[in-house]
Parts: structure tokens; C-alpha cells; sequence
């Protein structure tokens, strides 16, 4: 009988070292224990060592730490301005609206979902919702581009470019999708790992210039309040998702910008094929 050592992190087939020769060995699954089923010599290359995606809790940990200051705000805003703050369990508006998560966001999210949810019914019920958020999100932002391309045929000045932008980010505001992590009970699935957006829904908030608070809150029009500048933490949030895009060393050098809704975080497979990590594939081989 010939045994062979199997480098971890590696899916089937994958390389072996049998006896400090390299081979690769293909696996097959018997009564549900995978065992091998066959072997051939190969050259142990670059392109077919393992790859791995390294530890990410140093950035989950700074991303926590940003959360808590941001969570810090929002409690600031709430003890000062406790008739205004009308957010309370079972109030599900925020949980409606549509905005995207940075990578930093998006790994995090995902990484604490799977290790929330085992696989079975709940988690398998949660990624259904997440399906269909995800197609109808699609959707929309399809529309968004088309108003957007249209809008732009007939546009011939700065303010007209301005004034098309806002009317698309008003529909944007207007439209919703259940978030796939709202419970039936209108409470959050994960509450403790909600993204930064659903942290201060319920406050004065500013970006670009623009202003928005929640349509149930008490904050009134035209009065002054402490005012979170969104600008500033995304462009914290940014500079975290760069530094995760240059920690895995990915070939994709504008990772850091992809962005992505709360049902396509749940739904991605953020392996190294995803993250670009390693040689990319030559489309002229094959295994």
C-alpha cells in the first residue's frame, strides 16, 4: 500500500508529496468517506500549489472598532435628543432600504453568517430570501442604469447632470426590499453584526452634501442637529477593504471598490478564485 501526504487547504484533485515526489491524487467518495481513487506524477509548480486565504481577523478587529465608535455616536445623538430617537425592537423600516456594503462589510457579514448558521433549514430558508432580494435589487438597478443613460441623452449642463442624479437617488430612497436577514418577527436575524448603515438609520446623517434621517424619527426639518458625516466613515471603510485587497495580495486592483448589497454578501463565495489570490488560470489548460 502507498500513502501520500496531502497539502492542507487544497481541493480535490490536489497535489501530494509521496515520498518527497510530487503527484496529484483524485479523490472519490465511498459510503460518504472520500478515499482515492487514482494518482499520476505531476510537477509541483507555482501555478499548482495550494493557495490560501490568509487571516482576516486583524481587519475584522479594526472594523469592530470602528462599528463601536460609530455605535458611540448614535448613543450620543439618543441621549441628547432621546424624543427624536423613535427606534425600538420590532421596528423594521431601515430593514427596507436599499444601500450597498464595502468588501471590509461584505467579509464580515458573510463570515459571521456561516458562523451563525450551520447548514440546515434556517440557513438554507435565510439564503432563499437573500436569492430573492438579490434578483429583485437586480432589478431595480437595472431601471436606475436605463433612467440614468436616458436622462443623460438629454442632458447639456452641470446643474441638469445634478438634477438627474438627485431624481434617481429619490427613487432610490423610495424603492424597497426586505432585507433577506429580517426575521418574521420583524427583528434582525443578526443584529449584533448589522452593517454600519442600519446602525445610524435612525439619526441625522449627511453624505455629498445630501442629508437624510428616517421618516419616522422626530428630527424635524430645518432644525440644526448633530449630524453624522457618512462621507467620512466610508472613507474609512474604504481604506480598511484596500488594505484587505493588498494583505491577500489580489491580482483584482479594484477589489477594494466592488460593492455589493446585504443579499449578494450572503450569497458570495469569497474564496481565492473570488478575491484573486494567486496566478490567475490559463483558459488553455486544463487540469
Amino acid at each position: 500500500m502507498t500513502f501520500g501526504v496531502r497539502i492542507p487547504g487544497i481541493r480535490t484533485p490536489g497535489p501530494f508529496l509521496l515520498w518527497n515526489t510530487p503527484h496529484v491524487m483524485f479523490w472519490t467518495e465511498r459510503e460518504g468517506v472520500q478515499v482515492p481513487s487514482r494518482f499520476f506524477t505531476c510537477p509541483l509548480t507555482k501555478e499548482n500549489l495550494p493557495v490560501m486565504i490568509p487571516d482576516l481577523s486583524p481587519f475584522f478587529t479594526r472594523y469592530e472598532a470602528l462599528v463601536k465608535s460609530v455605535d458611540a455616536v448614535f448613543a450620543q445623538v439618543a441621549g441628547t435628543h432621546a424624543e427624536c430617537v423613535k427606534c425600538h425592537s420590532g421596528c423594521s423600516d431601515c430593514c427596507h432600504a436599499l444601500f450597498d456594503l464595502s468588501l471590509i462589510e461584505a467579509l464580515y457579514l458573510n463570515t459571521r453568517f456561516k458562523e451563525r448558521f450551520a447548514y440546515g433549514a434556517k440557513r438554507s430558508a435565510i439564503l432563499t430570501e437573500a436569492a430573492a432580494a438579490d434578483r429583485r435589487i437586480t432589478v431595480l438597478k437595472r431601471d436606475y442604469f436605463r433612467t440614468m443613460r436616458d436622462k443623460g441623452r438629454e442632458v447639456v449642463t452641470e446643474e441638469a447632470a445634478n438634477e438627474a442624479v438627485h431624481d434617481v437617488m429619490e427613487q432610490v430612497a423610495h424603492d424597497r426590499v426586505r432585507c433577506p436577514l429580517l426575521g418574521p418577527d420583524d427583528t434582525c436575524l443578526m443584529y449584533e453584526e448589522r452593517p454600519i448603515t442600519c446602525r445610524l438609520y435612525g439619526i441625522p446623517t449627511e453624505i455629498e452634501g445630501k442629508a437624510h434621517v428616517c421618516g419616522k424619527s422626530g428630527f424635524l426639518p430645518g432644525k440644526p442637529y448633530p449630524t453624522v458625516h457618512l462621507g467620512k466613515i466610508q472613507d474609512r471603510l474604504d481604506a480598511l477593504s484596500l488594505d484587505v485587497q493588498n494583505a491577500v495580495q489580489s491580482r483584482f486592483k479594484e477589489l477594494h471598490k466592488v460593492y455589493v448589497p446585504v443579499s449578494m454578501a450572503l450569497l458570495t463565495n469569497y474564496d481565492e478564485k473570488y478575491l484573486g489570490i494567486g496566478p490567475a488560470p490559463d483558459p488553455r489548460k486544463e487540469f
